[in-house]
């Protein structure tokens, strides 16, 4: 495998290890400056230039974006996408990441659990806001702030207010969030690698900090993760489609909360903390999937006029409970099946014998007219405009 590492810092510790545990496994490596690239567009050909010089072929791609240089990164990374390499995050799940609002809007929507938080512009909606999250304290974060910087705790409504006008008064976009007392001063980091938690950590802040980042003093302790934990991790980083990333959750009185996650997380720490073999668990990861690339599926499906990809709601009294996922379309096979979402798990190529309950999902392609005769009535009206599909004709 020829991989390469989009880094501009070559001697850091995260990509150095990188690189290393890559050699170790016999792979060609380098470490490209992604600002060095120049992007070049034209009809059919996608391409990309390094140093001016046209670039030679990777199997792979391992983005580490920071966070001063998103767009133009993610741009890069776009740019490997549309030429057919494989990219271990793809710049659609680094672009949710990297914005804290974007990620929890994403995230809400499922049954997964994450801090109360607003976001408002307007003066006048800051009291409501934060009476809405639970009242002071509150937490105050800067919209594209890392490793803890942005990240600020308000004793009192009074003192949120002032520092919420501060920061909006300096073209400053924050959110406002729920205190998680129980965990003041504390979080786990939850490291995600393709489908599972390959190292965890807790990290405790020290002296009056609130904030655990390492950056910021905490201390780390290797942990053992219990199942719903690792699960609310794998299912954050899927679904804001990142195959590895660092997931921060609050231990809430409630269960896991999620905080960030972050698309191009440190190594330095979690390994040092755990004494585990992450880079190689990343590259192992990448090695076993670098022959199936990220797929746009609205690119592949141009052609197929009337088809298109989507998601069907069974609530309860819904004619389709009870029938079997075979017996949805059984004449004309129009309707395929791609994945059942069920108390929270997703079954992906359910078999055809299993019987669909209340509160089911099921994300589909076929001819969409036949999946909206598929909606009941009252739901159809209330989802039109927000019913998720891929239009193709």
């Amino acid at each position: 495998m020829k991989l390469a590492i989009l880094s501009r810092g070559p001697t850091s510790y995260s990509t150095q290890r990188l690189k290393d545990a890559a050699l170790e496994r016999d792979h060609e490596v380098k470490v490209l400056n992604t600002l060095k690239f120049a992007i070049d567009l034209q009809q059919g050909e996608p391409d990309l230039f390094f140093r001016q010089k046209s670039l030679s072929a990777y199997d792979a791609v391992l983005p580490r974006i920071g966070a001063s240089i998103t767009y133009y990164g993610n741009s890069v990374v776009r740019q490997f996408e549309e030429m057919g390499v494989f990219c271990v995050n793809t710049s659609n799940g680094i672009g949710n990441s990297r914005d804290k609002l974007r990620s929890l809007q994403i995230l809400s929507r499922h049954n997964i659990g994450i801090p109360r938080t607003t976001f408002v512009t307007d003066k006048k909606d800051v009291l409501p806001a934060i009476e809405r999250v639970g009242g002071a304290p509150v937490v105050i974060k800067l919209i594209e702030g890392t490793q803890g910087i942005g990240v600020l705790l308000a004793e009192s409504t009074k003192a949120a207010e002032s520092i919420i006008e501060l920061l909006q008064s300096q073209k400053q976009n924050v959110l406002i969030q729920k205190f998680v007392a129980e965990s003041k001063g504390k979080d786990i980091r939850a490291f995600v690698v393709g489908d599972r938690v390959v190292a965890a950590m807790r990290r405790v802040a020290q002296g009056q900090e609130f904030r655990s980042n390492v950056h910021r003093g905490g201390l780390a302790e290797a942990i053992e993760l219990d199942e719903n934990y690792r699960e609310t991790a794998v299912r954050a980083a899927q679904i804001l489609g990142l195959r590895v990333a660092g997931v921060d959750m609050l231990e809430g009185a409630k269960g896991p909360q999620i905080m960030e996650v972050n698309s191009s997380p440190g190594l330095e720490g979690i390994e040092t903390c755990t004494e585990l073999d992450i880079a190689g668990a990343i590259i192992d990861h990448i090695s076993a999937r670098v022959d199936f690339p990220e797929i746009d599926i609205r690119q592949r499906l141009t052609v197929s006029h009337g088809h298109g990809v989507s998601e069907i709601n069974i609530p309860e009294g819904s004619d389709l409970e009870g029938t079997a996922i075979g017996d949805i379309d059984p004449d004309d096979k129009d309707i395929n099946v791609l994945t059942l979402y069920r108390d929270g798990k997703a079954i992906p190529n359910p078999r055809a014998s299993r019987v669909l309950e209340a509160d089911d999902r099921l994300l589909c392609f076929g001819k969409l007219e036949k999946m909206r005769a598929l909606v009941p009535q009252k739901s159809r009206r209330r989802r039109r405009p927000k019913i998720r599909q891929l239009e193709t004709d």
